[in-house]
């Protein structure tokens, strides 16, 4: 039976970027992913690299940080895929949020990226709002532009495995996980893979199943409770209507949530929702959610030529997934922080809950520095801030084009 340092249960974003920061610290990493690589929640965010402007109202003023700092870094390391777009926040009669409390909180964001480029922002003159991709005028009071990052995020996933693969990790795609034995010091996982049943010997086990977290756990032997968890479906919809040239960053008419209309491959994107689901495996666009999505771009755009034909300009959907704490709080308050669970009669097992894609590079930092608890310090073979991301030609055409 094969042995390695760590095995990674998990192919999306946070899964691969733990297998390159591992592998590049001496580890030797195995990932067993049950589909194909940054197929699930990882492909199906709302593409951003971002701070986050809206967690500075709940007071996540550390995950706010961090993630300015993961967007810079990721802008440097991967410049064919993180690329800046401005965002535009419309501020009109009846807003929750008014000129001074946006302004308070861009100045707030500008401070906590320590002033770099992207932390500039600024208030459009009105003789300009015309030219704001046909955006309603009608009591519109001021708006302000600061800037953030678009990604396509399965080419950065596949970008970062690659990267993994590179350095010496090894990937297993479509495998079935049928158990995993938790020994004082080692793990040992069996599963399929093809067909083919194979067992894998590990000193370290990270969970990073994403919405399947808590199932997997279901799996481990000797028996290992989970955290309560809510499973937040984000719905998002492509529209065939040429894009905005920066991202718009609307409250929805409805609830007071944000809702970005933004540029997608040069169709116009909107999205996202945040509806509770009670299985991973049963997600999809609803058509509640539908209604919801085209009534806020019917209202910001009353004078779009798609007018009551908008839902024939439909031509995709897709929907993420997020893993948050349960708690008696609506989806939209719930803190976003990722959380890294371990049990001390499992010592060799990690669970991680949540994650953003942002910063899933400073998730790995964490995750890699409890491996080292576990198993000591190895020789590491590359210096993972200086390892560059690049994507294959087909999933970088077009990404942001419009």
């Amino acid at each position: 039976m094969d042995t390695v340092d760590l095995v990674v249960i998990g192919g999306g974003i946070t899964g691969v970027g733990i297998a390159q920061r591992a592998q590049a610290a001496g580890y030797s990493v195995a990932v067993l992913e049950k589909g194909e690589i940054g197929q699930a929640t990882s492909s199906n965010s709302s593409k951003l690299i971002h701070g986050g402007l809206r967690y500075l109202e709940s007071g996540q003023i550390s995950l706010v940080r961090e993630s300015l700092a993961q967007r810079k870094a990721l802008l440097l390391l991967a410049p064919t895929l993180v690329k800046p777009v401005p965002f535009y926040i419309p501020i009109y009669q009846g807003s929750q949020r008014g000129p001074l409390a946006i302004r308070a909180g861009l100045s707030m964001y500008a401070l906590l990226s320590e002033f770099d480029a992207l932390g500039q922002f600024k208030s459009i003159a009105p003789k300009e709002w015309g030219n704001l991709f046909g955006l309603k005028l009608q009591g519109l009071r001021a708006v302000f532009r600061y800037w953030d990052a678009q990604t396509d995020d399965h080419a950065l996933t596949l970008a970062v495995a690659d990267s993994a693969k590179q350095i010496g990790a090894r990937i297993h795609t479509s495998v079935e996980i049928k158990s995993i034995e938790h020994q004082r010091d080692a793990c040992t996982i069996h599963y399929k893979q093809n067909s083919l049943a194979k067992s894998l010997k590990a000193l370290c086990v990270i969970n990073a199943s994403g919405p399947w977290v808590n199932k997997t756990l279901e799996l481990v032997q000797p028996k290992v409770t989970g955290v309560d968890i809510e499973l937040v479906q984000g719905s998002h919809l492509v529209l065939d209507i040429p894009p905005p040239d920066g991202i718009l960053y609307l409250e929805s008419i409805y609830d007071k949530r944000v809702v970005f209309v933004m540029p997608w491959k040069g169709k116009t994107m909107i999205g996202t929702t945040e509806t509770p689901v009670n299985d991973a495996d049963e997600v999809g666009v609803t058509q509640a959610e539908t209604q919801y999505l085209l009534g806020i771009y019917r209202h910001y755009f009353p004078f779009s030529e798609e007018g009551s034909h908008l839902a024939d300009k439909v031509i995709g959907n897709y929907c993420g997934m997020r893993v948050l704490p349960k708690q008696q709080v609506d989806a939209f308050d719930l803190p976003r922080e990722t959380l890294m669970n371990t049990r001390v009669t499992h010592p060799r097992l990690m669970t991680i809950y949540g994650g953003k894609l942002t910063t899933f590079r400073h998730t790995a930092k964490d995750a890699v520095e409890w491996v080292e608890k576990q198993i000591g310090q190895r020789a590491a073979v590359a210096d993972v801030d200086q390892l560059k991301l690049c994507a294959s030609t087909n999933h970088t055409n077009n990404m942001l084009d419009g």
